[in-house]
């Protein structure tokens, strides 16, 4: 295992003398090459989309500027979940010893909406499904706070990718064929027609996605701005396609969308200071949560794969996953208790926990009563020269978000709304949820797993992280930095290992290797606890990471492998 952080040698055993053992079920670690730089470096799902940014980071660009043009990139290169039709969060940290930013461009409700517009079980592939999308307003905000470079000098290399089009890799040739044949995409037939194969009918590594309608938007946007997005041309398409689909939102709307800077929601875990997004996202207050109820407790004595280690990371989840059922929505609609993230709080939660039996999860609220009865978000890292780092993570909430493509556009729309509270009253053992904080609400913004997260370490950036996955993210992001901080992993073996969730329900856990012979007798003796786990566990997440040793500028990207991703490095280490 490596040393502290803070100890001078942590950075050459990190980067050199890199775990070689194969953990189950998750990643192999030998297999992981880490990518090193010293000047930038910019990670994302997409290999052309990292390239994008880490050609602005050496054309002078900052971690801003690079996050735009990844940003706008991924947008055509990644559709399940790049986008400019959905929305998400970026952490900022605009310098060491600067306290980081929110940049907040969650998607709202449209005006027309109504807590009880949506029926139990109605589909979220469709046209009222979408929510008011923020993620061009959200980069555009970004970009004026803290960018340096021209705003349509970013959009120019993913103009240029739409136009005249990239090289599929595998993973996408294979999302491609997924969604294009499921039944659920027949009366999608824009999308159908836009992502259509070129020389069979199914997609292949190598061929090649040319996106002309997308690039007439992206040149409007980068021409005019958000105007180009939520005003003009591109705003009245997208209310035709509403209004063809049976969808509400409408110019106005569009026109009354706005991004917003927050306060970051700040930790902190043996020494290190911890900062994630604020509502309308969970995602931090449930983490900081977490990591609080750890932290008086010996993990590093337990070990990392022993029972009472794992019975305590279930437990926490299934505790700070009620906390986000009871509390949690847009902050602008409700009020969330103070108390969740501070350290007393957590002590009081952690004290009740049982070490030897697990507790129901209905037992923790008996005052929620219960009735009987794939997402796909992408995140991104990026360091510059400077120590400016960003932490973003953006989606369309499923996989190809409602997979309604805008008529002469050529973007997907998302279907958010399907993240509020539905059907009020109405929470279930199977994980349906219909507490008060996030029920639809006019204007208001539904509430968000979405974590990007920043790690900094004596207000320098040390870990900048964050996953997709839905309700998962939040624990695939305390497994990264539990494995990094806590048991001391490097940063391939801390990547590659299993993963666990637990949201208070439904009342099971997900483990991705509960069958496999290493994890065979802690996951028996978990069950003789009372822990049930459930056997669809699938690699959970995509967590690609840059770690940074600020004092020397010198910077490690890792794959998390579980889908596809890159890192690309400025002045790269030989």
């Amino acid at each position: 295992m490596v040393r502290r952080a803070n100890r001078p040698d942590f950075i050459g055993l990190v980067f050199f003398a890199l775990s070689t053992y194969v953990i189950a079920a998750g990643v192999n670690a030998a297999e992981i090459k880490p990518v090193t730089a010293t000047r930038g470096m910019v990670f994302s799902v997409s290999p052309s989309a990292s390239a994008v940014g880490a050609s602005i980071l050496r054309a002078g660009g900052n971690a801003v500027d690079a996050a735009v043009a990844t940003a706008m990139a991924l947008a055509v290169t990644y559709p399940p979940a790049g986008n400019i039709g959905g929305g998400g969060f970026m952490l900022v940290l605009p310098a060491p010893g600067v306290e980081p930013v929110c940049i907040e461009y969650r998607e709202t409700a449209p005006a027309a909406a109504t807590e009880t517009m949506f029926t139990l079980g109605e589909t979220h592939l469709s046209a009222k499904a979408v929510g008011v999308p923020g993620t061009v307003h959200g980069l555009a905000l970004a970009h004026r706070k803290y960018g340096r470079l021209p705003w349509n000098v970013l959009l120019q290399p993913a103009i240029g990718l739409a136009r005249d089009g990239f090289a599929v890799d595998a993973a996408l040739a294979r999302s491609l064929n997924h969604v294009l044949a499921d039944k659920k995409s027949r009366r999608c037939t824009e999308m159908l027609r836009v992502y259509r194969a070129p020389h069979s009918t199914t997609w292949e590594r190598g061929d090649r996605l040319r996106q002309p309608d997308l690039a007439a938007t992206l040149e409007r946007i980068a021409n005019q701005g958000p105007n180009g997005f939520y005003r003009g041309t591109t705003a009245r398409k997208i209310v035709a396609e509403m209004k063809a689909g049976g969808g509400i939102i409408t110019l106005e709307d569009l026109d009354r969308y706005r991004a917003k800077v927050r306060a970051p929601i700040h930790g902190t875990y043996r020494g290190f200071d911890i900062y994630g997004p604020p509502p309308p996202s969970s995602g931090g207050i449930v983490l900081i949560e977490m990591l609080n109820m750890l932290e008086p407790f010996k993990l590093r004595e337990y070990g990392r794969w022993a029972p009472d280690t794992v019975h305590l990371m279930i437990e926490v989840m299934r505790r700070a996953y009620l906390d986000r059922a009871r509390y949690l929505g847009d902050r602008d609609f409700v009020t969330i208790p103070t108390r969740l993230t501070t350290k007393d709080y957590a002590a009081r939660l952690g004290a009740r926990i049982d070490r030897r039996r697990a507790t129901p999860s209905t037992s923790l609220a008996p005052e929620i009563s219960l009735a009987d009865g794939e997402s796909s978000t992408t995140h991104f890292s990026i360091v510059d020269a400077h120590g400016m780092a960003v932490a973003n993570t953006f989606t369309l909430e499923q996989s190809y978000g409602s997979r309604i493509m805008v008529r002469g556009a050529g973007f997907l729309l998302n279907n958010e709304m399907g993240d509020f509270n539905w059907t009020p009253g109405h929470t279930d053992r199977r994980g349906r949820i219909g507490t008060q904080p996030n029920r639809i609400a006019p204007g208001k913004r539904m509430l968000s797993s979405q974590t990007p997260v920043l790690v900094l370490h004596h207000g320098n950036p040390y870990l900048v992280t964050g996953s997709p996955g839905g309700r998962t993210i939040i624990n695939t992001v305390l497994c990264v930095i539990l494995n990094t901080l806590e048991f001391e992993m490097d940063l391939p073996a801390a990547i590659a290992a299993p993963r666990l969730h637990h949201q208070w329900l439904p009342d099971k856990v997900r483990f991705a290797a509960w069958r496999e012979a290493p994890y065979r007798k802690l996951v028996t003796r978990l069950e003789s606890m009372g822990h049930v786990f459930e056997s669809r566990a699938g690699k959970q997440g995509d967590a690609h990471s840059i770690l940074v040793d600020s004092t020397r500028h010198v910077l490690v990207g890792v794959a998390d492998n579980r889908i596809s991703g890159k890192a690309v490095g400025v002045d790269p280490l030989e």
